[in-house]
């Protein structure tokens, strides 16, 4: 079998440096591992896993280089002094005993928040009283609430560590805001420190804008209400990120000082990041996680919380008293979509893996709220698209206020699976551009112009713009009439920038599957290439399909849309692992 391997001049580079370290240069196979090592991570692998390699021959530009069986593959990294078993020693490399090979920083944020995770699991949180907890979840969660909510707010106050997932809709939101209220009213709760945080700025908002809601409806005093954080922060700005560094200022010498963190769309959370937070905690800090286990894992390296989730439930089955097993609740009742809903029902049979079923869901759905239409041809793109993007965007165009056009403009997306391609988001950016010139809805003549979305892509603290936040280019009359990006403002209401200090940006008619998680729509037009890729997966689609709360419509050949749903993707790694086997130990 013949690998194709598209090197980056990364991994390139990064081989060379290692194989100089070795013997001057290092021989060309010791680098070619090396090198798919460190594209490994690229692809949102924590290592390489050997055995996926050994006797495969390799293509890398035009050359062919066949690799030796896994034994020689061992016994190569296993002589070389830049390389250490299991983690004895620091040095660049580590191969650990099940045959996987990591650069050093992603085996020891991998090792470390393993042990980290399994303490907390197994630690109880503070001193509880139980009496008032119990009569506290009577009157949070009354006998109507589904049990599963209430188990999970027991969890989260008993234990130092907890995970709360359940797809869209399940009440994690609700659930935790309620779990904030039975901390604060426990004796002296009201002195307990909380912080709330997102991976994107776009997630922390809609976290934020969902607690303020929810605590006015509790049944709990006025004062536990007020006493309810209401800032949600990156999780970024919450360890403090130092301007030019990839380090923070908040870390296991200069730990966090809250009582207890809550993380939202935890499934976004790459396995660096999620170290880096578990480190800064204070060693009685409480954790509560919380995301959709199915949802697609985060586009850099690792897939924490599926992982979490998955060693919680091997854990359940071989040791059902584990503490890992026992921090894991699953929300499984739906508030959002009724009973027989194409979008539930669809999501489901795609969560199962059942390609067949849910493509015939999709092709008899009755409901209106679901439609499948064959994936047309490229030269027919731009008219097929014409009136969904005008009956999608014209609205928020035509908006009187900017506050009216951004609400407008998130009724209603176009997601894709890839980002180049006339099927990507680049191709169909210029084509909803186009279409709406045509109809005279833009003046597109220049890079900033009016009716422009803008998806911020990085995250700016001095402007207060972070990843995932959309905003919209609108004439401003209260500065005489120029072009400024409107944005939803934290405490309500908008602000405006001049464009011309944007951060890195770029046109949101079209986004990806991935960028649009920890976002929701009322309507979802989602558009898949008509040739198989390798991101075509089964949590791509269940991702996509699942931001549409009341619409979706997909755009597919059969055999692509059941090639993804048969996909499941699974990130080289050994936290699963790790997590079983210290449980264990």
């Amino acid at each position: 079998m013949t690998i194709e391997f598209q090197e980056r001049a990364l991994d390139r580079h990064f081989a060379a440096f290692i194989g100089k370290q070795v013997d001057g240069k290092g021989s060309e196979l010791f680098r070619l591992v090396v090198s798919l090592a460190s594209s490994a991570i690229g692809r949102g692998n924590l290592c390489l896993n050997l055995a996926d390699i050994a006797g495969q021959t390799v293509t890398v530009n035009g050359k062919e280089l066949p690799l030796p069986q896994l034994d020689a593959l061992l016994e190569l990294l296993g002589k070389s002094s830049v390389v250490t078993l299991n983690g004895q020693h620091y040095r660049p490399l580590v191969l650990d005993a099940e045959g996987r090979l990591y650069l050093y920083r992603y085996w020891r944020n991998e090792h470390d928040l393993a042990s980290t995770i399994l303490h907390k699991a197994g630690a109880v949180a503070g001193d509880i009283d139980e009496a008032t907890l119990q009569s506290s979840l009577k009157r949070l969660f009354p006998e109507s609430t589904d049990e599963l909510q209430k188990k999970a707010a027991t969890v989260a106050l008993q234990r130092q560590f907890c995970v709360i997932s359940g797809g869209p809709g399940t009440g994690k939101t609700s659930t935790v805001v309620r779990i904030l209220a039975l901390l604060l009213e426990q004796d002296g709760g009201k002195k307990q420190r909380i912080a709330m945080a997102a991976p994107t700025g776009k997630a922390a908002a809609r976290l934020k804008a969902s607690v303020n809601s929810i605590r006015e409806s509790l049944d709990c005093s006025d004062e536990v209400k007020a006493s309810i954080p209401g800032d949600v922060v990156t999780i970024q700005r919450l360890l403090g990120t130092i301007s030019g560094s990839t380090r923070f200022r908040h870390s296991v010498q200069n730990p966090l000082f809250f009582d207890t963190v809550i993380i939202d769309e935890a499934s976004m959370v790459s396995l660096p990041l999620m170290s880096a937070l578990v480190a800064a905690l204070k060693p009685t800090a409480r954790l509560i996680l919380l995301g959709d286990k199915d949802q697609l894992a985060s586009v850099e390296a690792g897939a924490v919380l599926g992982d979490i989730c998955n060693a919680a439930g091997a854990a359940g089955e071989e040791h059902p008293f584990s503490p890992l097993s026992s921090s894991l609740v699953v929300l499984e009742k739906n508030y959002r979509f009724q009973p027989g809903s194409g979008i539930a029902e669809i999501s489901l049979a795609v969560n199962a893996g059942l390609e067949r079923e849910a493509l015939a869901l999709l092709k008899s759905n009755t409901t209106g709220n679901i439609v499948w239409q064959p994936s047309p041809c490229r030269e027919e793109l731009r008219d097929v698209l014409a009136a969904k993007v005008v009956e999608g965007y014209q609205g928020y165009l035509e908006a009187a206020f900017p506050e009216e056009a951004l609400e407008r403009f998130d009724r209603f997306r176009i997601l894709c699976a890839l980002r180049d391609g006339p099927y990507g988001v680049s191709g169909l950016n210029v084509l909803v551009e186009n279409i709406l010139a045509r109809k005279g809805l833009i003046a597109p003549s220049t890079i900033f112009y009016a009716g422009r979305p803008i998806l911020v892509t990085v995250n700016d603290y001095s402007m207060r713009l972070f990843n995932g936040d959309i905003g919209i280019i609108r004439l401003d009359p209260e500065n005489g009439g120029e072009l400024r990006v409107f944005f939803a403002a934290p405490a309500g209401g908008v602000r405006s920038i001049p464009p011309e200090r944007l951060p890195g940006h770029e046109t949101a008619y079209a986004m990806t599957i991935h960028k649009s998680q920890g976002s929701e729509f009322e309507r979802v037009l989602m558009v898949l290439p008509p040739v198989d890729n390798d991101l075509l997966t089964r949590e791509l689609i269940y991702t996509g399909l699942t931001r549409a709360k009341k619409n979706v419509e997909i755009w597919a050949d059969e055999d692509i849309f059941c090639s993804a749903v048969q996909k499941k993707r699974v990130r080289s790694s050994g936290f699963r692992e790790a997590l079983c086997r210290n449980k264990q130990q």
